[in-house]
């Protein structure tokens, strides 16, 4: 007696809600302020490869962004009245799937500019997967800001995936057209795929979850 296979059944619709024919929203976050900036290399690697896989992505500066130091968040702001990049960036960060971050280290920490921006915001990042870029100078790779981010990121409602990419020496990895280069860039390249595959299994998780269950806050 033989078994009978049954062969699942196409449905586009069914497809859509699971997210296998949605593009990801994506925002990639870069932070620093300095006039010689090295690690915007890295972000348009990151940009880069992620429209690659199809993904929809939107890149924040947070310098051309320029908003003050931190007074009021977004939220204190009265219907209406907030200034309007802040207004403009909170929009972007509730319509998206997933955040990037690309950061640099500063004396062991977090850079000030990209911290800054984060913090005017909250509820608008709830419910989302966040990914995390570092990078420095030298050998380390600014895996010690990257740690701090982990940790930043989770108070703020975000699930952070537990891949990483960490970039040292950046000018040794990266040209300065965010294409790889030599040794650093060719371990670089291997790297990416597992990373942006992990980030794209929790975005399609997480978009699933809000489809299916609204969120308990």
């Amino acid at each position: 007696m033989g078994y009978a296979t049954h062969r699942p059944i196409r449905d586009d619709r069914a497809l859509a809600f699971l997210g296998g024919s949605m593009a990801d929203k994506i925002l990639v976050f870069y932070g620093s302020y300095r006039s010689d900036r090295m690690g915007i290399r890295l972000a348009d690697f990151i940009v880069a490869g992620l429209k690659a896989r199809g993904a929809e992505v939107d890149f924040i500066d947070a310098k051309a962004v320029g908003l003050p130091m931190l007074d009021r968040m977004y939220k204190e702001y009265p219907q209406g009245e907030a200034p309007a990049a802040m207004e403009a960036l909170a929009g972007k960060i509730r319509g998206a799937d997933a955040f990037v971050f690309v950061t640099g280290e500063y004396n062991w920490g977090v850079q000030p500019g990209l911290k800054n921006l984060t913090d005017h915001f909250l509820e608008e990042w709830f419910w989302r997967p966040a990914a995390i870029a570092s990078y420095s100078a030298g050998r380390f790779s600014g895996v010690r800001a990257g740690t701090a981010w982990h940790s930043t990121l989770s108070e703020m409602g975000m699930v952070v995936i537990s891949s990483a990419l960490a970039v040292g020496p950046i000018a040794q990895t990266l040209d300065a057209q965010g294409e790889p280069t030599g040794d650093a860039g060719a371990s670089l390249q291997r790297a990416f795929p597992r990373w942006a595959d992990d980030l794209a299994w929790w975005t399609n998780a997480a978009r699933v979850q809000r489809a299916a269950q609204k969120p308990p806050y």
